[in-house]
């Protein structure tokens, strides 16, 4: 019985071994000369495979279609993904926010790990093989032709094909064509975790200026709209960094319908207030015979300070021992809130996840098959779910594709499906 996975990205990857684990006849089809290409480039190179909190909140993590995943997430969790990488030798660690990563922090590692999963079980790689199409006869999968005229016998076929976003690991949206030509319906695509691109100019002057430790929010009006805690980098168009990918997803609704959207920085989240301003009045106590400009070493990165001072409307040259009460409290105001205005985001082929994709709606949640086409299985970013940062899209993926390559081998092989999670699904 044979199953072609089109794909060796992390769903890819996943379901080929398990579909191969199963005992079907697997050929994986990746139009890369590598496979998990876009994996290698994930987490800064150090691929943050899942996140360990508990299963409510990790749905909660995930705002495109979570509750998709209760059956796939029941059968196959973040401890399970864990347990499936450790015990194939492969060692993580924990880190802050619940990320788990390698404990090398090699996301070569963790494809090579995949790999060896996929060859152990049999699968055969066809690498530079992009598909043209898939055939079906009575609405069944029957074989998958490539753009270079081959064509490849199978019972069953699971599009693996990720999303739309780095277009150059192979991410162009070939996934979303086929679904498509099958009968399928795709939500339109948009950037779901994307760097902002903000209006003021003086960005420009702390590009590569990454801030730790910072909360950012952001505001349609009075409206508060979201908020995060961590992260942030200053790049030569605005903003980027793990908190602001998060809210990117929060305030892309309001920035599609031309709403204008507010990120106010708090530089000193920890302190309130009160704390705040008397940290500044014991800095300008210890350099009272220093300028303004240059008594603020101890508070702001050096590349912030011009900015600081500028925004601040307090002279450079002043000496700190002028500085009034009135003035020391607006420069408190401004740490707590550095204003930033949204303009727009980066195009879709720099976000890290795409939103959007095959309607969840035609597609089985507890085994991942097409409802519209017999012997179709789809996993991974091609699907219309999307997370936050922090581990959630590839548990997604890995979990989508586990179910998805499990499920098609057992159509293939025409026995019982193995049982899925009992979790309970609205889908």
């Amino acid at each position: 019985m044979k199953v072609i996975v089109i794909g060796a990205g992390a769903a890819g990857l996943m379901a080929a071994g398990q579909a191969g684990a199963a005992g079907a006849s697997v050929t994986a089809l990746e139009k890369n000369d590598i496979p998990g290409k876009k994996l290698l480039i994930t987490g800064k190179g150090r691929c943050n495979i899942t996140n360990m909190e508990t299963m409510s909140q990790f749905i909660g993590h995930l705002p495109g279609n979570g509750q998709f995943l209760y059956s796939c997430l029941a059968r196959f969790d973040n401890n399970g993904l864990v347990r499936f990488f450790n015990e194939l030798g492969l060692e993580t660690k924990v880190e802050r926010g619940g990320r788990v990563f390698p404990k090398s922090d090699r996301a070569g590692d963790v494809v090579n790990t995949l790999v060896h999963f996929c060859r152990s079980n049999g699968v055969e790689f066809e690498y530079s093989a992009p598909v043209d199409s898939i055939k079906t006869v009575d609405r069944h999968v029957v074989s998958v032709k490539l753009r270079d005229g081959r064509e490849f016998d199978c019972d069953s076929a699971i599009i693996a094909t990720g999303g739309a976003s780095y277009p150059g690991t192979g991410s162009t949206g070939d996934g979303y064509e086929m679904a498509e030509k099958l009968g399928h319906t795709v939500i339109p695509v948009k950037p779901a975790l994307v760097p902002l691109v903000t209006r003021e100019d003086w960005v420009m002057e702390l590009q590569g200026l990454s801030l730790k430790n910072v909360e950012v929010a952001a505001y349609a009006g009075d409206k508060k709209l979201t908020s995060e805690f961590g992260e942030m980098l200053f790049t030569h168009f605005g903003v980027s960094g793990p908190i602001i990918l998060t809210v990117s997803r929060g305030i892309a609704p309001y920035l599609e319908n031309d709403g204008k959207v507010l990120l106010k920085i708090n530089l000193k989240p920890a302190l309130s207030p009160e704390q705040l301003d008397a940290r500044i009045q014991r800095d300008f106590s210890t350099f009272a015979r220093k300028q303004y400009r240059n008594a603020l070493g101890e508070l702001l990165p050096k590349s912030l300070i011009p900015v600081a001072v500028r925004l601040s409307g307090i002279p450079g040259d002043k000496p700190v021992h002028q500085v009034t009460r009135e003035e020391r409290q607006g420069l408190a105001t401004l740490l707590r809130a550095l204003p930033l205005t949204v303009t727009g985001m980066r195009p879709l082929k720099e976000a890290i996840v795409t939103a959007g994709g095959v309607s969840v709606k035609e597609i089985n949640p507890k085994t991942m098959e097409s409802r519209l086409v017999k012997g179709l299985y789809l996993a991974g970013e091609v699907v219309d779910v999307d997370g936050y940062t922090g581990g959630y899209n590839l548990q997604a993926a890995f979990s989508m594709g586990y179910v998805a390559g499990i499920n098609a081998a057992g159509a293939a092989a025409g026995g019982d499906l193995p049982p899925v999670g009992t979790c309970p699904s609205p889908y």
